[in-house]
């Protein structure tokens, strides 16, 4: 065995063994983001939701609750705590955010602070993973399901951690994200794995780089859409059932309280979704002028092409009926996940229980 053969062995090694690593410093953030839902204060959930949801008349100019306390000493300070950030939109309810997973107690955002650390370290270490890959078989790390696996998850995770470096209120999505990461990254170790190898000819490419990334990319934006989406219909229930005057369980009123409104979950999917959506339709472009190169064809009905065309239509309805006055709410919210799962089926379903021309990476 040469010496470039040993080392490439060593990198790939090296490469599972931060993969594992990264599972397990994943496993700690999902504790610590239940620990952040689970032991941040319940009556403080409780007393922020009656706060955020007083009467205007006891609100001020920018929205803030103003409660008087008694200082020592005599006399009063005036709280500005908490503000209230409505979200509202044609058609929906005038109802503000929640607190968040840690309901405003300082426990709670202690443990939060510690699950995001742990979330950007195993990221960190999950992006070093797949990067070592790509070394030890000199090409793109995504040429067949394992590889694809462990970069459409640290992609996904990625986002989310730029969109909290953005200051974004996003961190609701920790815990959703971190519980599918940690059951993609097992699904890809024990089910998809695939020893480091080099690819067929076909597959030798620039256009490798340029349309398998970006269709990892628009699968990651589109899942953290379709989590707001999913928690939206939720929360939209919740609220529902609020307005006509229902009374909630405990646990629903401990969890929903502490997500944005159903009016900022629905307007954050469908922004993230319609400002992914040109990618896609790029992702397509790409691979028919890649299949015109590789197959002297650039569209044949291939399975995996008829499946991300269907995507593709999904999604362009839903942009559609999310535009028309007929569609908002959560029958738009309902096409959106079904476009999601047209993404997945894309993915898993064809890859693994069709047979075409994508097929010969292998899983």
């Amino acid at each position: 065995m040469n010496l470039a053969a040993t080392t490439n062995e060593s990198l790939a090694h090296t490469s599972n063994y931060l993969i594992y690593s990264a599972m397990a410093v994943y496993l700690l953030a999902f504790f610590a983001h239940m620990a952040e839902w689970i032991l941040g204060s319940r009556s403080k959930v409780a007393r922020t939701a009656a706060a955020l949801t007083a009467d205007a008349a006891g609100q001020d100019g920018a929205g803030t609750v103003k409660v008087q306390v008694a200082k020592k000493g005599g006399g009063t300070a005036v709280l500005e705590r908490p503000k209230v950030v409505t979200r509202s939109s044609s058609g929906n309810r005038d109802v503000p955010d929640g607190p968040g997973a840690a309901g405003g107690d300082v426990k709670g955002d202690l443990y939060g602070r510690i699950a995001v650390s742990f979330t950007v370290l195993a990221f960190l270490v999950e992006a070093s993973g797949v990067v070592t890959r790509a070394l030890s078989v000199q090409r793109a790390p995504w040429g067949n399901m394992y590889e694809f696996n462990l970069t459409f998850s640290s992609v996904a995770v990625g986002v989310y951690v730029t969109l909290l470096a953005l200051k974004k209120n996003v961190r609701w999505l920790g815990l959703p994200l971190v519980t599918s990461v940690l059951l993609d990254l097992g699904l890809a170790v024990t089910v998809l794995y695939t020893a480091s190898d080099q690819l067929v000819p076909a597959l030798h490419s620039y256009w490798l780089w340029i349309h398998v990334s970006t269709a990892i990319f628009c699968g990651a934006v589109f899942y953290v859409g379709a989590v707001a989406t999913l928690l939206y219909l939720f929360r939209d229930r919740y609220e529902a059932k609020l307005a006509a005057g229902g009374k909630p369980g405990n646990f629903a009123t401990s969890v929903l309280e502490r997500l944005p409104a159903a009016a900022s979950l629905d307007k954050f999917a469908y922004r993230v979704n319609a400002a992914v959506f040109p990618l896609w339709t790029f992702t397509i472009i790409a691979g028919a002028i890649w299949a015109g190169d590789a197959w002297g064809r650039y569209w044949g009905w291939d399975p995996k092409e008829v499946w991300s065309f269907i995507t593709w239509v999904a999604y362009a309805c839903y942009l559609h009926a999310r535009a028309t006055a007929g569609w908002k709410g959560r029958k738009a919210a309902t096409l959106a996940l079904l476009a999601f799962g047209c993404w997945l089926f894309n993915y898993y379903g064809v890859n693994i229980f069709v047979n075409g021309k994508h097929s010969y990476a292998g899983v």
